[in-house]
């Protein structure tokens, strides 16, 4: 049933009829969601939706938030469909700030030179290892409450990062995360955090301030090293520090709990 508030329904809405679609009233009018059924036909619309975008003059900033992934399952983005289109994200600037996702799979976005920032969904509750790896031009990335796993080397060698707040929901950050963000200047980390891993922030010539909490009871080995231009950096008495945790230059204070 279309409904009385409908003013427009757009070119070739029916035409992929072994799918479904909603219609929904938005500010500007009507908008419609595709639900795939398969992920070849996730991969088909995506499609269509950067030639649509080159056509309008959008690209590479392509919003697919009209795609509706939730019919696909809990396991929409595994392995299978990050190889059918992985390649295709290399390319855009992708909007999935309103994707009902979980994770953002191993290397899914890697060495994509397009996205400039980007707004993980609020469902996400890990991001793989190296999905953001060396995206030179990404500014910024807005990490919701609700992730918990950052995993290896997530954002090595994003050089464009100048600033990064870690969520309370996140306990543990993994090895490499930001291991060479030269760029990167500030980094706030939340009292959630327990653990600072192997080379963490390792290389990070730019930084020049950390926020490390008391929660923070252990800082692996060269998880600062090579960040020439820190200063200083004030930890808990009861942080266990390994190794040439920071480099040699780094004043290390020491705090009551």
């Amino acid at each position: 049933m279309i409904k009385d508030f409908t003013t427009y329904i757009s070119e070739g809405l029916f035409d992929r009829n072994q799918s479904e679609f909603s219609i929904r009233k938005t500010d500007k009018g009507i908008e419609h969601v595709y639900i795939p059924k398969t992920k070849e036909e996730l991969y088909e619309y995506i499609e269509l939706d950067i030639e649509q975008a080159k056509k309008d003059g959008t690209y590479p900033n392509v919003n697919l938030n009209n795609i509706d992934v939730s019919e696909l399952g809990d396991d929409a983005l595994n392995d299978e469909l990050k190889s059918l289109f992985g390649e295709i994200y290399k390319q855009i600037n992708p909007d999935i700030s309103n994707w009902n996702i979980k994770y953002i799979p191993d290397n899914f976005f890697d060495s994509n030179k397009q996205i400039k920032e980007f707004t993980i969904p609020n469902g996400v509750t890990s991001i793989g290892q190296e999905a953001f790896a060396d995206c030179s031009n990404l500014v910024s990335v807005v990490i919701p409450n609700g992730v918990t796993s950052i995993k290896w080397a997530a954002f090595y060698g994003c050089t464009g990062l100048t600033s990064i707040e870690i969520p309370n929901s996140v306990t543990s950050i993994r090895e490499g995360v930001f291991y060479g963000c030269t760029g990167l200047k500030s980094v706030i980390i939340s009292n959630s955090v327990t653990n600072i891993g192997l080379e963490v922030f390792s290389h990070c010539t730019g930084l020049t301030s950390v926020t490390i909490p008391n929660s923070v009871t252990r800082i692996e080995s060269s998880a600062f090293t090579g960040c020439s231009s820190l200063p200083s950096v004030s930890i808990s008495k009861l942080c266990h520090i390994d190794t040439k945790s920071f480099p040699e230059n780094c004043k290390i204070t020491r705090r009551d709990d």
